[in-house]
């Protein structure tokens, strides 16, 4: 205590970056120490990626051309990295935390809502790079030749990431956390299938088609899949519709998110 009735250090918030940079680091660690985390966001996509490419179980529409079917695949299944990371394995820690009483805790903390997601989605960014490391090992190592724009690729991946973590984060957040749990695995399910995964769009008819074409994972796995497998451009179309989806999945998670 200072002579003029001061306290000292001065008592206060951290800088809002401070506060950041620690509840990112602390999410990163609680991601990477978890066991069903781990298998969803690194095993299951490493599978998928290993027994797609080696065995003939579905109809990729690459064929006659030696290491095609992986070719088709790892942009699929690089998409579906930045899924089952920021969508599925978020929306559930998440939902469980708010179930617990952990976000009733943040909330009394000053980190703002706003920063709490910021946080949520670097520690997500460290665990997909991660995650890319080691599936693009695994598809260099079955015969991938990836060409295209970095640039590009690194545009879909970050605003992927954006737009599934507002959407994880809008469940966790209004959702029961057993609620959460199974509406999560359940839209994992269903986007493996019908989001261009490992099974191409133009399988659907046109109407279904049309419809896919517009979800979150068809353009991300759809501009990956154009960029690394055809060479293609800035795919302007799939970044217009992820940026939306990042827009209204982060904007509404900031607006009804419940802390309890």
């Amino acid at each position: 205590m200072t002579a003029t009735g001061t306290y000292l250090p001065k008592p206060g918030a951290a800088p809002l970056l401070r506060m950041i940079r620690a509840q990112a680091a602390l999410e990163t660690r609680m991601l990477l120490r978890n066991g069903e985390q781990l298998l969803l966001t690194v095993v299951i996509p490493s599978l998928v990626l290993v027994l797609f490419s080696s065995v003939d179980i579905i109809d990729t529409g690459a064929t006659g051309v030696a290491g095609s079917a992986v070719d088709f695949l790892a942009p699929g299944v690089l998409a579906l990295a930045v899924l089952s990371t920021a969508f599925t394995g978020q929306a559930i820690a998440t939902g469980f935390e708010r179930r617990y009483g952990v976000l009733k805790r943040l909330a009394v903390s000053p980190l703002p809502r706003w920063a709490l997601m910021a946080a949520k989605t670097c520690a997500v960014l460290v665990t997909e790079i991660l995650q890319i490391v080691l599936l693009t090992a695994i598809a260099f190592a079955l015969g991938w030749s990836p060409h295209g724009n970095p640039l590009a690729v690194a545009s879909l991946l970050i605003l992927g990431t954006a737009a599934f973590s507002g959407l994880g984060l809008l469940m966790a957040g209004t959702l029961k956390a057993e609620a959460t749990l199974a509406a999560a695995n359940l839209v994992f399910l269903l986007l493996l299938v019908g989001g261009g995964v490992i099974v191409s769009l133009d399988k659907f008819p046109g109407g279904v088609r049309g419809v896919l074409e517009l979800l979150p994972i068809s353009a991300l796995s759809g501009g990956l899949r154009d960029v690394l497998q055809d060479g293609a451009g800035m795919p302007w179309r799939d970044l217009g519709i992820l940026a939306v989806w990042a827009v209204l999945g982060l904007g509404a998670a900031a607006r009804f998110f419940r802390w309890e």
